[in-house]
């Protein structure tokens, strides 16, 4: 009984080891010695009872040109045992005839390195017929080894690179949108990939940003399709980049051409049942170049420091009956559209019978619909030391510019406060600092100090004595001469 038992299990251990090392296997197949000036060259990896789920990029070979990729699966059942290969083919053009050397490398298949001793390659005279090392992962199952490639055919596209600005002109400090996005007919036959958006973008962005503005970035993480209309016609709108500019002087800023490159793929020319029917290629589209005018804002003294856009005032407060004395909260709430974070404080006046301390702040920035909105409160606490009627709009005041309307404008809140109770305003005055001489009260000596006056006296009296000698020397001088 313990016999058969171990014998079962060496049975099963050696199953196990069998397929795992059958799982691991990959092959990594390379083109003829010779290939004639008019046909490819190839590397192709083959990995068995796994799919490739990520590949790193084939070697460059001196000499020949990357024409683009393919892929192929197969699938047998021998004996009722199942086994599938997965393949991957980098093919390469020769530029010209002559000798060639491909170097030892290395190329990654899902997070594991394979590599490969390379090889030389001789490119003669193009040949009549064109035979290529490449073959069907099928072909020996159905003994179809010397059929011919099948051929790849470009299908014309429609499909176009834009980069899109909402506002050809802008004050200083007024906000314009800027969009990248690559549209595609519905009506569109060819197939596209997008081929590194994140590596692309940043190699644009480094480009494209203008220097002298604030940028509210959409982050833009998923690609995803929007339907919209452009001349009658319908498109499908894939964006992958939109941000908000405040510009910071006048001028001009220049959104430049774009670049963009996509997969486009080669679809079969005879599809068959059996290997790939397309062909991995690449096509790059240009966006025409946009220009911002940036227009000087209006003369004011206070244009250099006010924010630009739509906003409104909302005030909050915590009671609008007080005591002297007693503090209270109020809250002055900007919002609207635009430069958000450029938002300052409001303008206060301070007088003796309303106390104000400094705000606590807080934002809200909301980016959608191509617009940047949002909110800042400015959270006060104040007291009242006088009893009366209290206008707030006495006290605050927010001065912007507003970009529709071209002209200044000012938020004033619209608040009341009734004070009763007696007038704190002297005991008010006594908790502040006087400043000046009254800071130097409890810093100076109460000593009488007269050894600061016998210094400034005695320096005095030895400049006199100088310039007495050099002038009784120059008298003596003279009479000499004469």
């Amino acid at each position: 009984m313990i016999k058969t038992k171990i014998a079962l299990f060496l049975v099963c251990l050696f199953t196990f080891f069998s397929n795992s090392l059958l799982a691991q296997e990959v092959i990594i197949e390379l083109g003829p010695d010779e290939i004639g000036l008019n046909e490819t060259f190839s590397i192709k990896v083959t990995i068995t009872n796994d799919k490739i789920k990520s590949y790193d990029e084939f070697p460059d070979i001196l000499g020949f040109q990357k024409q683009g990729i393919s892929q192929s699966s197969s699938m047998n059942i021998i004996n009722g045992q199942v086994s599938s290969t997965n393949s991957i083919i980098q093919y390469y053009k020769p530029n010209r005839k002559g000798e060639f050397t491909l170097e030892r490398f290395s190329v990654k298949i899902n997070g594991n390195n394979y590599s490969s001793p390379g090889k030389k390659i001789s490119v003669v005279d193009p040949r009549s017929s064109q035979r290529q090392g490449v073959f069907d992962p099928f072909d020996d199952l159905f003994g179809r080894r010397d059929r011919e490639e099948p051929e790849f055919i470009e299908i014309e596209d429609d499909a176009f690179f834009a980069s899109s600005v909402d506002k050809n002109e802008v004050f200083v400090g007024e906000g314009f949108n800027v969009s990248l996005a690559f549209y595609m007919s519905e009506t569109n036959q060819a197939p596209f990939q997008f081929y590194e958006p994140g590596r692309q973008l940043d190699e644009i962005l480094k480009k494209m940003k203008p220097s002298k503005a604030w940028e509210e970035n959409f982050n833009i993480t998923n690609i995803q399709p929007e339907r919209v209309t452009l001349n009658g016609k319908n498109w499908i709108k894939y964006k992958v980049y939109e941000a908000t500019f405040f510009p910071f002087s006048d001028g001009e800023i220049t959104i430049p051409p774009i670049a963009w490159e996509m997969i486009k793929y080669k679809v079969a020319k005879n599809p068959t049942f059996f290997g790939s029917n397309r062909l991995e290629d690449f096509k790059t589209f240009y966006s025409s170049a946009k220009t911002i005018k940036v227009k000087p804002l209006p003369q004011h003294p206070l244009r250099n420091e006010v924010s630009v856009g739509v906003f409104q005032l909302r005030e909050n407060i915590s009671q609008l009956n007080v005591q002297t004395g007693e503090g209270f909260t109020y809250n002055f709430s900007i919002s609207g559209e635009g430069n958000i974070n450029s938002i300052s404080p409001p303008r206060t006046r301070q007088i003796h019978k309303l106390n104000t301390y400094d705000p606590n702040v807080r934002q809200q920035i909301n980016r959608g619909m191509g617009k940047i909105r949002g909110s800042k409160e400015f959270n006060y606490y104040l007291t009242i030391n006088e009893p009366g009627e209290v206008k707030l709009a006495d006290h605050f005041e927010w001065i912007y510019f507003n970009p529709v309307l071209a002209k200044y404008d000012t938020l004033r809140p619209k608040a009341v406060v009734n004070v009763t109770g007696e007038s704190k305003v002297n005991q008010a005055i006594s908790k502040q600092r006087l400043g000046g001489i009254y800071d130097l009260i409890e810093l100076e000596s109460n000593k009488l100090s007269y050894q600061r006056y016998k210094y400034y006296f005695s320096l005095f009296i030895n400049l006199l004595l100088v310039g007495s000698v050099i002038l009784l020397a120059v008298l003596i001088m003279r009479r000499s001469n004469g």
